[in-house]
């Protein structure tokens, strides 16, 4: 039924042209919005597509935001994340569902300080500020040694402790400095510089204890890892916990998990110095190898992006469809392996039984199976054909005229020509005709010939 067909003044749509129409007006509505709301139900398909869904306190909305977008954030986000998208919305025809095409994301409070932080490290890591050929050794025997960190905080007490039970004939100097809060970067940096031009110290320890990012934000400041990479003295970054990671971490010759560890480091044996350094090469490898993996993703998202091959509303609900589709695909490529794997082994059987006399054994039990084969089939077809004839003498003699004949009928025929007379028009009073009965026949006369159209109608004979 198409679309010109009505019922009453209203036309009969199709479910699709419907779907087709309410996404025209929707697009054509709202081609461009900005919304805040929080991440939820965040999922990244093996594509690199991310769906999530985009709530506050009322109501929700659902979220595609293509590869090619995705690999241009700096950040990952994940559930519960304020963030604030630009996009357009866009109504997905397969399910019949509206949603919100995603093509900027940036966040809103600690997700600003994330994006600052990623992109200070993307500045420097362009500036070559990270790379391990411009990291300084660390003197094997230090007998001065630099800290740089709260007096009254529980560092110092650490490293002190390491010093004092595992090494001696040190000096150890503390420039006391805050580690957070305004000015905490500036007193940091100063320090640091106040250790170089008096040249103080053989090797530095920049630290303090764990914290949120908010805490540990002093250590991620420009000026900060600006003074530390300008530094003559080799410097250890301690901050905060193993798994936290600052800026200063990647600038600073040395990074330490725990200001204990950067105690640890700075008198360690020859073989533990060269153990250390050798994971931090790893380490190292491992960042740039990420970095380089992440520009690759994003220059493919690039080479890729919709807008240099096709229009984005050609494509992108396609890609929805093949992410649907793509559970499926893998399961019956699975099975696809499987029958392969299968077939495999037995190609392999067959080369190692290719013998000239298992070959003649082989081709003579495929004959008697073949002539087995050739009997039932001819059996079969003899059979099939023997019932179809016996089918079709039922018939015949079903449709045999002497079986009517037998039920009271007969049949009456010129008697020179010897056709057979099926109405009055053709007989004649005093007219001889043959009558055909069940058991014989006999020779009759006509006397008298009328039609329906009569009042009576008679017909006698004589034999």
């Amino acid at each position: 039924m198409n679309s010109t067909t009505t019922q009453g003044s209203l036309p009969i749509l199709t479910v699709t042209q419907l779907t087709n129409a309410i996404k025209l007006s929707l697009e054509s509505t709202f081609p461009l919005v900005l919304i805040q709301g929080e991440i939820s139900n965040f999922k990244i398909q093996t594509s690199g597509h991310l769906y999530f869904s985009l709530k506050d306190a009322n109501a929700q909305i659902a979220v595609v935001m293509f590869k090619g977008e995705a690999a241009q954030l700096k950040i990952m986000p994940k559930a519960g994340d304020q963030v604030i998208v630009k996009g357009e919305l866009n109504v997905y025809p397969p399910k019949g569902n509206y949603q919100l095409i995603v093509r900027e994301l940036s966040f809103v409070g600690l997700g600003e300080l994330l994006q600052k932080l990623e992109q200070l490290k993307i500045k420097l890591h362009k500036m070559g500020w990270f790379k391990s050929d411009r990291k300084k050794p660390l003197p094997k025997f230090p007998k001065r040694i630099g800290v740089v960190t709260s007096p009254t905080g529980a560092v110092i007490q650490d490293i002190l402790n390491v010093l004092t039970r595992r090494f001696s004939g040190f000096h150890l100097i503390l420039n006391p400095v805050k580690v957070q809060g305004e000015g905490a970067a500036q007193e940091i940096a100063a320090a640091i510089d106040q250790f170089n031009k008096h040249q103080l110290v053989d090797v530095m320890i920049v630290g303090r204890g764990g914290g949120s990012l908010e805490d540990l934000w002093a250590f991620n400041e420009e000026i900060v890892a600006n003074a530390i990479f300008n530094s003559k003295i080799p410097i250890i970054s301690a901050v905060g916990h193993e798994t936290d990671h600052c800026i200063a971490d990647y600038v600073a010759d040395v990074r330490a998990p725990t200001p204990s560890a950067a105690a640890e480091i700075v008198i360690a044996e020859k073989a533990q110095q060269i153990d250390y350094l050798a994971g931090m090469k790893r380490r190292m490898q491992q960042t740039v190898r990420h970095l380089i993996q992440k520009d690759r993703h994003r220059l493919r998202g690039i080479v890729k992006h919709p807008v240099i091959h096709q229009p984005r509303t050609m494509i992108e609900w396609r890609m929805q469809k093949v992410d649907d589709s793509r559970q499926d695909l893998d399961q019956a490529m699975q099975r696809y392996f499987q029958f392969k794997r299968q077939k495999l082994d037995s190609k392999m059987k067959q080369v190692a039984s290719l013998k000239p006399m298992t070959q003649i054994i082989h081709l003579r039990q495929n004959a008697v199976r073949s002539l087995k084969r050739l009997d039932l089939l001819m059996n079969l077809q003899i059979s099939a054909q023997r019932k179809r004839l016996d089918n079709l003498s039922a018939m015949l003699r079903v449709l045999d005229p002497r079986n009517l004949l037998k039920k009271g009928y007969s049949i009456l025929f010129a008697e020179k020509e010897g056709g057979v007379i099926n109405s009055v028009h053709q007989l004649k009073k005093n007219q001889r005709a043959r009558l055909l009965l069940s058991d014989g026949e006999a020779l009759i006369t006509i006397n008298d010939v009328k039609s329906r159209e009569t009042e009576s109608f008679s017909n006698s004979g004589t034999a």
